[in-house]
Parts: C-alpha cells; structure tokens; sequence
C-alpha cells in the first residue's frame, strides 16, 4: 500500500490526520511484517485487512470528539504490537502514551519501532494489568486507558478503570460480543468507580464488521481492593449474577 492509498483510506473512514502520519503507519506496517516472520505478534497478514483491522481500527476513536485529548496522558493496557496505542502516539505527538504488556517480546518489537520512527511521546512498561495498577507511579494517573481484543467487558473494565483518573475515561474497542457483555460490565464498571456510556459503531466501508467503541467514564476513585490480585478479574468476572 502507498501513503496516497493509506491516506485515501483514512479519508473514506472519516480520521482526522497529518500528512506525516500515512508514511509513519507504513513504516510501522513494514517493521511488523518483518518482526512477525520470527515471533507472533499478529495472525492477520492479508495487507489490506491489516490496515483497517490494526491502523485504522486503532484511530476510529479520533472521530468521536471528547473520547482522546490532543494532550494527557494516555495508557494502553495489554498493548500486545501496540494496537490502539501506537497509532494514537503517532497521530497525536503531544499525547503522552504509556504502552504496557505482560510479554517482553512485544515491547522489545515496539522498542525497535520507536527507535526507527523516532517517537518522543512514548513509554514502554512491562507489567501485568493488574500489577501495574498497584504501583502508585501509574495508579489514577492517566485521562485515558484503552484496550483492543483484550477481554470481555467485566475484565476489561477491572484492568482499565484503576489507571483512569476521576474525571477521565477508559476506552474500549470491542466487536459484537459487546451486546451480550454489556449487563455485566456496566455493573463491573459501577463497582470499579466507572459509569458505562453508550457504544459507538465504528463503520469500514466495504467491510461488514461490527466495531464498536465504549466510553466508560471514572466518576469515582477506584476501591483500593481492585484490581484483585493478577489471574482473578479473568477467573471470576466482576459484575456476575448482579453483584
């Protein structure tokens, strides 16, 4: 794909970006293709599909004005290759994004693509969820935490919302499962501090997904007793059977 073909793409989806950014996302695009060919770090590699499901998905957010600042601080927790996070770094450079995932392979591979690209903005942390919730480095410390094919809404929300301080909000990237997820992370986000706000369908043209985003904003500090120690938000999911 060129720049003029990822930046008519970015225009069809409606995102607001600079004329740097399309170059940025391609050399980000051609270091991924090449660190994947020696460790996992993504199962799609059909080009075109790739571009939507990783870059594109990752800036829908920039349409919805309100959902990331221009500047802050920002946390993708469970960044995995660095989707959404990086892309948000590379479109908002006054953004101050922290990328953190369980795996030091995938921030060895991010390491070398802030080397590449240059990138000021960015942080690497290389933590479990909900350990790094627990240092107060990084505790109620952010105006946005956000996640991408992570885990269902209940967990997701018990990863996110201790990061997020009062007066901010967590930002979920979810498919269609968000529907049956829904009742229970609204209740999950109740407990955490977090009010659920209502989804926002992200459309691809040409593309039959069902993308959507989720505002949950930090009305109330988190409970000191969450998140629960590291393996339990996945195991027993906040928000069940109404409690």
């Amino acid at each position: 794909m060129t720049t003029n073909e990822l930046s008519a793409r970015l225009e069809q989806c409606g995102i607001p970006f600079d004329a740097v950014l399309p170059e940025k996302l391609l050399r980000y695009h051609a270091l991924l293709m090449d660190w994947n060919t020696r460790m996992d770090l993504t199962a799609v590699t059909v080009e075109d599909e790739m571009i939507d499901r990783h870059y594109v998905d990752s800036l829908m957010a920039l349409k919805e004005p309100g959902l990331i600042p221009a500047k802050g601080r920002l946390i993708d927790v469970g960044t995995g290759a660095g989707f959404p996070g990086l892309p948000l770094a590379l479109a908002c450079p006054d953004l101050q994004v922290t990328l953190m995932d369980a795996q030091q392979k995938r921030l060895t591979f991010l390491q070398a693509v802030i080397d590449d690209l240059g990138v000021e903005n960015v942080t690497l942390v290389h933590r479990r969820a909900e350990d790094g919730a627990k240092d107060a480095a990084l505790r109620e410390q952010f105006d946005v935490a956000v996640a991408r094919a992570v885990a269902p809404l209940a967990v997701l929300a018990e990863y996110l919302l201790p990061y997020v301080k009062v007066g901010g909000q967590a930002v979920c990237w979810k498919g269609p499962a968000l529907q049956e997820e829904l009742t229970q992370g609204r209740r999950a986000a109740f407990l955490l501090g977090g009010q659920a706000g209502e989804a926002i369908p992200c459309a691809f043209p040409g593309r039959e997904w069902q993308h959507q985003l989720l505002p949950i904003k930090k009305v109330a500090k988190t409970a000191r007793q969450y998140p629960r120690k590291a393996g339990t938000p996945s195991k027993s999911p906040l928000g069940a059977n109404g409690k």
